[in-house]
């Protein structure tokens, strides 16, 4: 069982899990269509996140943690509005977000997920 420890609609500070478990770790996802504004590719994101974390096997109510890239700071709540619509209440991971200069100028988000698929 998954035990997160001061939880809110973004992010949980402490999150424990039993090692009996497989640790499913997802590359960073980046949009599919470049051309959307952060939200567009946020959810775009967040989106093939579901995708591949049912093709492991497990889903986001399984995250333990997230890294986000944001290209611009100034986009954090945008991103941030659609990340806690996504986000199942009560199942916020441990997360760090930061600015950097990503792999392509057009990107504005990249998001790197960490699962656990119970046994």
């Amino acid at each position: 069982m998954i035990r997160r420890h001061h939880t809110s609609a973004r992010m949980s500070q402490i999150v424990e899990y039993p090692s009996n478990g497989t640790i499913v770790l997802l590359a960073g996802q980046v949009a599919r269509d470049a051309a959307l504004d952060v939200s567009g590719q946020t959810k775009d994101i967040l989106a093939r996140i579901d995708e591949l974390l049912a093709e492991a096997g497990t889903d986001k109510t399984k995250l333990l943690g997230a890294q986000i890239w944001l290209a611009d700071i100034g986009d954090f709540s945008a991103m941030n509005e659609v990340w806690e619509a996504w986000v199942p209440e009560g199942h916020a991971p441990v997360r760090a977000c930061v600015e950097s200069r990503l792999a392509d100028p057009r990107l504005k988000v990249e998001i790197q997920v960490t699962a656990l698929k119970e046994v």
